[in-house]
């Protein structure tokens, strides 16, 4: 283990970094954030395993996702605001152009039999998938009987009650606000950080460094940046609604999506159901089958998996004509106005809250309310499969056993054998094709 301190890191090699795990970072949050622990804390020692420890767990209070925001506090630490925003703006910007793409190619040629074929693999393995995100977050989360019955309650409001998401959310806030002063023990769950932090040798950003002063709590630069980001969320969606009508639906997506991006509490397989209950249901903006097919293009690209909101944006400006008779125009749009909408309220928190990160640590008051969420999280994402799971497994009102089987083995590789998402879409994707090939 070397004992020598790294070398200070200019913002162009960390530029190239970022830019690098932009096209890498596939695997999910878990898989992003395991990339950058290995990168940036164990082979480069830019920051410790403590300090890394400390950000993750105050990315993951945070609604939105929790890696992006992870390289945006990582990138902001070692270089100030444009750090941050060099580092948060590469993270996400391959994946949103490989959406793009993908996005065109879906409705321009999705009803080739090979593409056909590939999402008739794809989608089942979805399933899965998301069936092991409830596994995983309801392993780390429902410790007690408590937010077992937080997680069925939020389960039965959305999947039986078709209650709107932001109610349950705010339900569970209250729920947890509530528990955290009569019950407190009841949210008091293991740390995030599990065990102790290991020592790859000092780091440039290392346990004693002392806070730099642009990380260091002022309320004027709180004010300031927060501020200065609504001021920025506002002036596009402003100009939006003036060059198309505050009804027309590039504003409607602004807003949508700048709304969505407050309830992003456990990650995009949360807010999913919102993100349809909005999309299909209330705006019109791509079928269910669409949005089916979205997510499962969405396990293949890199970066957050939340950018599938991009697809709703490009399948939405494209079918509506937001551009008249340039659809790809009206579909780029879309997805760029979804994404930014999206992904700003990450930025501002980071940018604008960093500095409030010890102020909060350990208060169980401030973290119950976020612990019950994360329990209602559970509930939610199950409703998720099941939604998910008429639609691939009855798409025509019969069982397609086929797709069940797959799904079921994809659930085993996943579960129990550990399978990199990936490698499942691959080889679901090739099961696919095989299953559907005529004859």
């Amino acid at each position: 283990m070397s004992q020598a301190i790294p070398a200070p890191v200019s913002l162009r090699s960390a530029f190239r970094y970022w830019l690098k795990l932009g096209f890498i970072s596939f695997g999910g949050p878990a898989g992003q954030i395991a990339m950058m622990h290995s990168e940036l804390v164990e082979k480069r020692r830019w920051i410790s395993e403590q300090r890394f420890l400390h950000a993750l767990n105050y990315c993951m209070l945070l609604p939105g996702p929790e890696a992006t925001q992870l390289a945006v506090y990582i990138g902001w630490l070692m270089h100030k605001t444009r750090g941050g925003i060099i580092a948060g703006t590469l993270f996400i910007l391959p994946s949103l152009l490989i959406m793009m793409a993908l996005s065109w190619i879906y409705l321009a040629y999705g009803s080739l039999p090979l593409i056909a074929g590939i999402l008739y693999g794809i989608k089942p393995a979805v399933v899965a998938i998301v069936l092991a995100a409830a596994w995983r977050v309801g392993r780390r989360t429902l410790r007690n009987a408590a937010l077992a019955t937080i997680a069925l309650c939020a389960f039965v409001a959305i999947a039986l009650l078709h209650l709107p998401f932001p109610a349950i959310v705010a339900a569970a806030a209250l729920t947890g606000w509530l528990g955290g002063r009569w019950r407190p023990a009841w949210f008091q769950l293991a740390s995030a950080q599990g065990a102790g932090p290991q020592h790859y040798g000092p780091a440039l950003i290392d346990d004693a460094t002392p806070t730099p002063s642009h990380a260091r709590f002022s309320g004027r630069r709180l004010l300031r940046t927060g501020l200065s980001g609504l001021l920025l969320a506002g002036a596009v969606w402003l100009l939006l609604a003036g060059v198309f009508g505050w009804r027309a639906p590039l504003a409607q997506m602004g807003w949508f999506f700048g709304k969505a991006a407050l309830l992003t509490f456990g990650g995009a397989y949360a807010v999913l159901p919102y993100v349809y209950q909005g999309g299909v249901e209330t705006f019109h903006w791509l079928t269910p089958a669409q949005m089916m097919d979205g997510l499962a293009l969405g396990e293949t690209t890199p970066g957050p998996l939340i950018m599938i909101v991009a697809f709703v944006g490009f399948v939405g400006g494209w079918t509506h004509a937001v551009c008249g008779p340039w659809l790809a125009a009206g579909g780029l749009a879309g997805a760029a106005v979804a994404a930014w909408f999206t992904f700003l309220p990450s930025f501002i928190f980071i940018l604008a809250g960093g500095p409030l990160v010890e102020a909060t640590r350990g208060n169980i008051r401030m973290t119950a309310p976020l612990t019950a969420i994360s329990a209602a999280v559970v509930g939610v994402i199950l409703s998720l499969a099941v939604f998910f799971g008429q639609h691939v497994f009855r798409p025509d009102g019969h069982w397609d056993g086929p797709a069940i089987a797959l799904s079921a083995l994809a659930c085993l590789a996943l579960v129990r054998f550990k399978m990199g998402t990936i490698v499942l879409l691959v080889t679901c994707a090739i099961a696919g094709v095989v299953l559907s090939y005529p004859g």
